[in-house]
This record gives C-alpha cells, structure tokens and sequence, in this order.
C-alpha cells in the first residue's frame, strides 16, 4: 500500500465515511496531489518550512522522534479555507471534521515519508527533502 492509498483510508476511517478510499484518493491530489495520482509532499513541506508558525512542527515530523501535534485551525491556515471546503465536498464531510482529521493523518504521512530529517527522495519532488531545500522550493512557489 503506497502512501496515497494508506493516507485516504486512514482519512475515510478517522471520519467514519462510507467512500470508497479510491474516492478520497482521488479528492486528496487535488489538495496534496502530484498530478499523477501520488502525493506531493514536497509541496506540502515547502508551504509549512515558508509559514513562521510550522516550521518547527515540519521539523518534528521530518526528524525521527516524536512528531508535534498541528491543530485543525492549522489545517486550515496551511490548505486554505477554500481547498479545505472542496475537499470536504468531495468527500461528504464537514470541514471542521476533516480539518480535525488531518491534523491527525498528516503528521503519520509525512513521518512514513521522511527519514533523519528529510524526506526520502521518492517524496522530495526533485527538490531536496532537507528543510533548507523546502525553504527554497517554498520561495519558488511563491515567485
């Protein structure tokens, strides 16, 4: 099971949906796809390394210890209000459910996909999974 498929049954049972976790894979790369049905962590690590309020809280789940909790308003914050509303459409949850449910499900991902401090290569997006990589790749996404 990659990562995509373990992230969107995790998602479908932490919100006790009855959708088909293809179903919730398939809303999820809307929000933290790659465009080819996988998951642009990357992208993800990028938005929190660039926000002065994740930083750290990527760092824990980057690193192999403990991971820092992150709240639903921080969902919210990181995906936006709109992602976040059309993501919950999708998938026939409220938003407040959904944004609680991340707050849960993410961290596990990004710790499964990284390893001493980084992401591994196969979630870095070409970018380098460090956190001096993700500041940059996050500069590149802003312009």
């Amino acid at each position: 099971m990659d990562l995509m498929e373990m992230g969107a049954q995790m998602i479908a049972e932490k919100l006790g949906v009855d959708i088909d976790p293809a179903t919730v894979q398939a809303a999820l790369s809307g929000v933290m796809g790659d465009g080819k049905g996988g998951l642009d962590l990357s992208k993800v690590a990028a938005q929190m390394a660039n926000s002065g309020s994740f930083g750290s809280v990527l760092e824990s789940w980057l690193g192999d210890g403990d991971n820092a909790s992150i709240s639903a308003t921080g969902i919210e914050d990181l995906f936006g209000k709109a992602q976040l509303s059309q993501l919950a459409g999708a998938l026939g949850a409220g938003e407040q459910d959904l944004a609680g449910t991340l707050s849960q499900v993410l961290p596990q991902i990004m710790d499964k996909a990284s390893q001493g401090g980084a992401l591994k290569d196969e979630f870095a997006g070409g970018q380098g999974g460090d956190i001096g990589s993700l500041l940059n790749a996050a500069k590149s996404f802003l312009g």
